[in-house]
């Protein structure tokens, strides 16, 4: 029977199980070397209980990373919006800096779960867009229009802070992010006049 989310016993389990994540990955710096049975022990908790709440390690990653990402977005961006150069400018770095980190803080054996940990960033990102576009925009403007924007915006920031990250010293972050919010601030205009 799957988890009531809503449940707040269930709440404190689902959170423990990350923090007990973020803990032992604060000691091994090794993502791979991390198992189910490894969080579950820290946490307290049995196997099953584990399989309650995530159906595998995988989507257990996925989460643990979209509320990381979540979470950096939050904190940064606490007052900004998209009307706001200040705001979007303020985003697209808070992007760069979390690749940036994530780049510099995982070990080489991770690499297998790039694509995943790149997606559920991606979702972050899209989930912040469409959310902000849907507050802004004319209520006359397609909601498909609005999910074509956001997705389109998305994977332009993200992509080239994924591309930036990958070679950090060809360009400064804040020149590839300025570069970035001028294209974005254009392709945002039909949306958000």
């Amino acid at each position: 029977m799957p988890v009531n989310a809503n449940d707040p016993r269930a709440k404190r389990t689902h959170d423990l199980l990350i923090r007990s994540f973020q803990e032992l990955l604060e000691e091994t710096n090794d993502v791979y070397a991390i198992s189910v049975q490894d969080i579950t022990k820290r946490a307290s908790v049995n196997r099953a209980t584990f399989y309650d709440h995530f159906d595998d390690k995988y989507a257990f990653l996925e989460q643990w990373m979209r509320f990381k990402f979540k979470q950096t977005l939050e904190s940064e961006l606490k007052d900004a919006s998209i009307l706001d150069m200040n705001g979007l400018h303020t985003l697209i770095l808070a992007v760069y800096r979390f690749l940036d980190r994530f780049r510099r803080n995982f070990a080489p054996a991770n690499g297998r779960f790039e694509p995943l940990f790149e997606a559920a960033m991606q979702k972050e990102l899209f989930n912040l867009l469409i959310q902000w576009l849907s507050e802004v925009s004319d209520s006359e403007v397609a909601g498909e229009v609005l999910n074509a924007t956001a997705i389109c915006v998305s994977w332009s920031i993200f992509g080239s802070a994924l591309q930036w990250s990958r070679q950090p010293e060809n360009r400064s972050m804040e020149s590839s992010a300025r570069n970035v919010m001028i294209v974005i601030a254009a392709s945002l205009a039909p949306v958000v006049e």
